[in-house]
């Protein structure tokens, strides 16, 4: 489900996960550069977006997110990791030219952004959802 990633951002590597609070991830803008925007909410943050950091392409689809004029994004990481059913994690390398599809959410002047996840297409998959990856 993609609860790690590891990205550049302004010439230094940073390397985050879900649970840290203060957690981010890069956006791209629409100039081609990066920024870094809040990612999801937990439970103790205030606000009134969404709980957790990822969001179900189908429910994208569904109309579930229009509340918070969700806005399709790329999120430009060099990998992102997994944990497998043992609780190992791995990490995922992304080649040039791809990145995640994140969502974009925004409540009055807050906004964060969620990991797009579809059903994963490998065979035996340890989740049942898995970053949505797209490429240029």
């Amino acid at each position: 489900m993609c609860g790690g990633v590891l990205y550049l951002l302004d010439g230094r590597t940073v390397r985050t996960y879900f649970p840290n609070p203060k957690a981010q991830l890069p956006v791209v803008r629409r100039d081609g550069a990066s920024m870094a925007v809040p990612w999801g909410r937990r439970k103790q943050q205030s606000g009134r977006l969404p709980l957790g950091g990822w969001a179900r392409l189908d429910s994208i689809h569904s109309g579930r997110w229009d509340r918070w004029f969700p806005r399709p994004v790329k999120i430009r990481v060099l990998a992102f990791m997994e944990k497998d059913i043992e609780g190992t994690s791995h990490w995922f390398d992304l080649v040039e030219g791809q990145w995640i599809q994140g969502l974009l959410a925004h409540d009055g002047d807050q906004q964060r952004i969620y990991v797009v996840t579809i059903k994963p297409e490998m065979e035996g998959a340890v989740h049942d959802r898995w970053p949505r990856i797209l490429s240029a």
